[in-house]
């Protein structure tokens, strides 16, 4: 342990502002980011859930997706509101080990389920006759069932590793939320072993769920391009447009967020990609798939209008 050093019990979270009038600007951005993507990944659960013809796997693992999004946010923006708010930005030790595990659990969660998601959009454009063999109700509850299971692997191992270090400060973290990196800054405690395990940990997860997710697509290009018409390829790659989107943003962000060098020229776009990637991903997921899809853009017209003429029928019983 070094000398002169206190363990400590809580941290201090890093400000995004230490101006008041930029600080109210930033309550009031993230409180609304917040509420809607709660509302926006609600409403897809809610019309996946509600019409029929959105039960299909496609729409099962969105579902899914949306539910995860909601549970990412959740633990990172109510703490930031909370810290934007009071202006105190400390945490407890043991909150902020429970922080870092659920940022990594459904991290790990959603790098899983992309995954699932790219072998449905291959199975359904180079093996479609087969699709609904293939992709059962059974097969997707599997799939499903496996993505949630076995995202606690990566958490449990990395959590139970910081039982051996102790922290001795100094206590700031620069980030606006509890990291792995960051939290090992502090420690007083050597944390090769951790590190270790973290690139370990990190290299076979990221390893093997970058293969489950892009190899299907090598073979779905394969198969599109065999495509002899243009309107055949443009509706192929149209099914696969909005999982590309999202998987590039989530992986973009994560490389360089944990594998670009913090350096002080750096923070201000660290600090920007870190708030994107825990704040704002979370909310253009489902809209990017809403407005790219007609069956949920139809789903939605028609809760609309379920909506209104309710909202008439009873006003015309009320008179």
């Amino acid at each position: 342990m070094r000398k002169n050093q206190t363990t400590i019990t809580s941290v201090l979270l890093m400000s995004l502002s230490y101006d008041q009038k930029i600080i109210y600007v930033l309550f009031t951005v993230f409180l609304l980011i917040y509420l809607m993507t709660f509302l926006t990944n609600s409403l897809i659960i809610l019309l996946i859930v509600t019409f029929a013809h959105l039960h299909t796997p496609m729409y099962f693992f969105l579902g899914n997706l949306a539910f995860l999004d909601m549970s990412y946010s959740s633990v990172t923006a109510p703490k930031l509101l909370y810290n934007l708010s009071t202006q105190d930005w400390s945490i407890s030790l043991p909150d902020c080990i429970a922080q870092i595990f659920f940022v990594i659990y459904f991290g790990s969660s959603e790098v899983f389920l992309l995954s699932s998601m790219s072998y449905d959009r291959y199975v359904a454009i180079c093996r479609p006759l087969h699709y609904n063999r293939i992709m059962s109700w059974g097969t997707c509850t599997q799939m499903v069932s496996l993505v949630w299971s076995s995202a606690f692997l990566a958490p449990i191992i990395c959590t139970l590793c910081l039982r051996r270090l102790t922290f001795c400060g100094p206590s700031f973290i620069c980030n606006f939320f509890c990291d792995l990196p960051h939290l090992y800054q502090i420690s007083c405690t050597d944390t090769f072993i951790n590190v270790l395990v973290l690139i370990i940990v990190g290299c076979v997860l990221g390893t093997v769920a970058f293969v489950i997710t892009f190899y299907p697509y090598v073979r779905i290009f394969r198969t599109v391009f065999k495509i002899r018409t243009s309107d055949g390829k443009r509706k192929a790659f149209s099914t696969c447009t909005s999982h590309l989107t999202v998987v590039f943003i989530f992986y973009a962000s994560v490389i360089f967020i944990y594998y670009v060098p913090n350096t002080s020229n750096l923070l201000t776009l660290n600090k920007v990609v870190t708030v994107i990637y825990a704040l704002i991903t979370p909310l253009i997921n489902p809209l990017i798939y809403s407005l790219r899809s007609k069956d949920l853009k139809a789903a939605l017209q028609k809760a609309l209008r379920i909506h209104v003429m309710t909202l008439n029928s009873s006003r015309r019983g009320q008179t």
